[in-house]
């Protein structure tokens, strides 16, 4: 039978058609290689019985022949194959010549991607730790030790070895970025194409300059002003995208984020107002490549430790370390390199899985990034995920499994090397809760930390840990999931959970520290100390936006134009409630006129024209529920995008702004439509106040303006309520407020608290301003006290302006109060 020769880096492997050959990182593998883009179960060559044929296994970058990614491919002598990338890859060329037989477990080579001009060194590999347990066969669950358990403690991030050398000479620049005439090309859609640059200052020490860079650039954690510098001392840490660099000597040591990194959580404490602790003393550790469920009662603070983990609500008193960096106070370069999937669908299902992901890309990624390079890391999640058959279908006609890997998928576009989901299987059948895990256990396989918070304990085996809460917030068990069961002594979950609730009061975490089963999995969870380096006082972190605030809000504007328009419902809706609320004024006054005098009686006494008040007040009113009825359900329904892109670094001001566009223009066009329907068969007087020639419009544009300060407080209601139920009473309520507060009903002028709290109210202002072009004062004059005015509605031009600029100020108004409510929506350690 044929052999194979594979030759790399001046090291060559004869392959013999008798069996397959992994290629990969995992040590274990015929072929090693140990480049922070080739996955650890890369891909596998083997003899099909007629050719040599390689098939890649979803690896996260890729496998690529002649610069085209391929899963499965007939190769041959004179083959080229790029794994990783596809132009400076780790390159497997092939041939026919004998050459000595493969060994497994090959030296691995040195980490390719510097540029031009820089010397490499390979980082020489490291023995594994006393007790440290091989990688498992495939199809077998790993047992690993967490951080501090008898396998021993993960190395410090600083210890680690670094991936790459760079050799760095006083009087020269090393550029680092993206694009491929850097000095160091980073391969990361995180990082800019020109991204930051290491200088050798006067007295021999080194600084980092920011060139204006996207996503930032950190020192220890804290980004540098955009465009600034920054000082280094020998122990700091300098983070650009998945990469961090550490000077030693006059030598650059890259440390590439690859996913495989440790995580722990030491002492986490949350108290809430009164004193009341919803988690106690919660720690824990786990090593690379883990998946960790995490299951309890209700009551037992499983949601607030997520909170707590992602950064989201820090503990009042703890630490949680990703690779032993300090995650709240490295929270600005760390949030990036940290995926959350919550409960609810973190993406718009009105639009199709492509275009959802689309809109995603372009928030999240840097504005050099080109549409080209976002819709290949599109096309490979997809892929990964097994979605690309589902990416023109609504993400609404998908199976409630499949959503779920949307939102994952939307999480992978960065990379992230941690990934966190909250209640993933809930609401699923067993056949997609099981497909759901399987889906995280290939993500953690594939070289990421995945911990899953669920109330499924149907797939539990296939965890590395499992993390019990007890009610209170403390912690019951943390280990092997199969010795669970048996660390309780019951047969099933259902009795654990049981004797939870009949034993609230019983210290469960006094009985789990005081078990063997701590000694082994998280006693020595302080034994490693973080990684020393200077961070400034915890403060409000600002993340560095990808975009700029322009390009978010017309990239914003655009995907709330496609779910609109995907919505034929709303459409719908938008046009026939505006005209049917102005075609029920055409009710009022048989011959369709608007008398524009009070009708005087055969007595001579004036009488108040009361069809002008009646249509007045009906236009006025549908204005008010059409407006607040486009916004009222808006920020609620897609509180948790937002809470989630907000800590991603989206403005919140482009946000709401680009709420304000869309409805604004909506709700304009609505108002337009009522005034024209409601004035337009209709008796007007003949000249306007301030457009003269145009009294139907000028009658028209305080109805426009009352409907898009409705919509504003709307926007106020919806970023108040907690659930979306609770929006349609408040928007009766607030429609029927106005009612009572146009003018029309009764005399407000004179009226010594009601009147000034009218001022507050949108409608007073429209019926003011359009009763000012009508000469309501005259037509509908007070019959207690005829000789009485209210100066709203005074027939001048003065009048007719203050009264608009008054409703338009309470749009504004309202608009600084949405935004100050919308911080509440945000990672609290984004606001501290």
């Amino acid at each position: 039978m044929p052999e194979l020769v594979l030759e790399l880096n001046g090291r060559t492997w004869t392959l013999d058609a008798s069996r397959p050959y992994t290629l990969g990182r995992d040590p274990q593998g015929d072929v090693v290689l140990d480049d922070a883009r080739v996955s650890w179960r890369h891909a596998t060559i083997s003899w099909s019985g007629r050719s040599w044929v390689i098939e890649d296994h979803s690896s996260t970058n890729g496998t690529f022949v002649r610069g085209q990614r391929i899963h499965q491919m007939e190769i041959g002598p004179g083959s080229a194959v790029h794994l990783g990338n596809a132009t400076d890859g780790p390159a497997l060329k092939l041939s026919g010549a004998a050459a000595p037989a493969a060994q497994p477990q090959q030296q691995p080579y040195a980490a390719q991607g510097a540029g031009p001009g820089w010397a490499q060194q390979a980082p020489q590999p490291q023995a594994p730790e006393q007790g440290q347990q091989p990688p498992r066969p495939a199809g077998q669950v790993p047992r690993q030790q967490g951080p501090g358990g008898a396998a021993g403690a993960p190395p410090v991030y600083g210890d680690r070895s670094p991936t790459t050398f760079h050799q760095l000479a006083l009087g020269r620049v090393m550029r680092i970025g993206r694009a491929l005439e850097n000095e160091l090309v980073v391969s990361d859609l995180q990082v800019s194409r020109h991204h930051a640059e290491f200088h050798a200052t006067p007295d021999g020490r080194f600084e980092i300059r920011d060139l204006g860079s996207h996503n930032g650039t950190y020192v220890n954690g804290m980004p540098i002003a955009k465009g600034g510098s920054a000082l280094l001392g020998p122990n700091d840490i300098v983070g650009v995208g998945h990469s961090t660099f550490r000077i030693v000597g006059d030598r650059l040591e890259e440390f590439v984020d690859t996913g495989e990194v440790s995580f722990s959580a030491r002492h986490l404490t949350v108290t809430v107002d009164g004193g009341k602790q919803i988690l106690k003393d919660v720690s824990f550790g786990v090593p690379e490549k883990s998946l960790i469920a995490v299951i309890g009662p209700s009551g037992s603070g499983k949601s607030t430790l997520l909170k707590a983990l992602t950064g989201y609500r820090p503990a009042n008193q703890g630490d949680v370390l990703y690779d032993n960096r300090n995650l709240y106070k490295q929270f600005a370069e760390l949030r990036q390199r940290i995926g959350l999937v919550p409960q609810d669908d973190i993406l718009h299902k009105e639009l199709t899985v492509k275009k959802a992901l689309k809109y995603a890309a372009k928030l999240r990624f840097p504005a050099d990034t080109t549409g080209e390079e976002r819709e290949a890391r599109i096309n490979e999640v997809l892929r990964e995920l097994k979605l690309d058959i589902h990416k023109e279908k609504k993400v609404t006609s998908l199976s409630g499994g499949q959503r779920k890997r949307v939102s994952v998928a939307l999480e992978l576009l960065t990379k992230p090397s941690l990934i966190f989901l909250d209640e993933p299987t809930s609401g699923l059948d067993p056949g997609m809760d099981r497909d759901v895990m399987q889906l995280l256990r290939g993500l953690a396989d594939d070289g990421r930390t995945v911990l899953v918070v669920t109330h499924s304990v149907a797939e539990l085996a296939i965890c590395d840990k499992l993390l019990v809460m007890a009610p209170g917030g403390s912690v019951a068990y943390f280990g092997p999931p199969e010795e669970a069961l048996n660390f309780f002594g019951y047969e099933t979950w259902a009795d654990v959970f049981s004797a939870f609730e009949n034993y609230r009061d019983y210290d469960w975490a006094g009985r789990w520290k005081g078990s063997q089963h701590y000694q082994m999995y998280a006693a020595d969870i302080d034994a490693v100390a973080p990684q020393s380096v200077n961070v400034p006082q915890q403060q409000a972190m600002k993340p560095p936006k990808p975009q700029s605030w322009g390009s978010q809000l017309t990239t914003l504007v655009r995907r709330y134009v496609s779910v609109i328009a995907s919505d034929k419902g709303f459409l719908a809706l938008t046009v026939i409630l505006p005209a049917v609320l102005g075609s029920v004024s055409l009710l009022i006054d048989s011959d369709k006129t608007l008398l524009v005098n009070p009708i005087v009686t055969k007595s001579g006494v004036h009488v108040a024209n009361g069809t002008a008040t009646t249509v007045l007040l009906i236009l006025a009113v549908g204005a008010c529920f059409a407006g607040a009825a486009n916004s009222v359900r808006e920020l609620i329904k897609e509180r948790v995008i937002y809470e989630r892109e907000r800590a991603t670094g989206l403005s919140r001001s482009a946000y709401l702004m680009s709420k304000v566009i869309v409805l604004g223009v909506v709700t304009l066009l609505q108002g337009a439509l009522v005034g024209a329907i409601g004035f337009g068969s209709r008796t007007v007087p003949d000249k306007g106040l301030v457009l003269t020639g145009l009294p139907k419009v000028e009658l028209t544009l305080p109805i426009m303006a009352l409907g898009f300060a409705s919509m504003m407080f709307g926007l106020v209601i919806s970023s108040l309520v907690k659930t979306a139920e609770k929006t349609m009473p408040l928007l009766v309520m607030f429609a029927i407020v106005q009612v009572v507060f146009t003018g029309c009903l009764f005399i407000l002028n004179g009226t010594i608290g009601v009147n000034q709290f009218s001022y507050l109210m949108p409608a007073r202002w429209a019926v003011a301003a359009s009763g000012a072009t009508l000469d309501f004062n005259n037509i509908f004059p007070n019959q207690d006290d005829p000789t009485s005015t209210d100066p709203l509605w005074n027939h001048t031009a003065g009048v007719w302006a203050m009264d608009m600029v008054a409703l338009i100020a309470l749009g504004v108004l309202c608009g600084f109060f949405v935004a100050r409510f919308l911080r509440r929506h945000e990672p609290e350690v984004m606001r501290k």
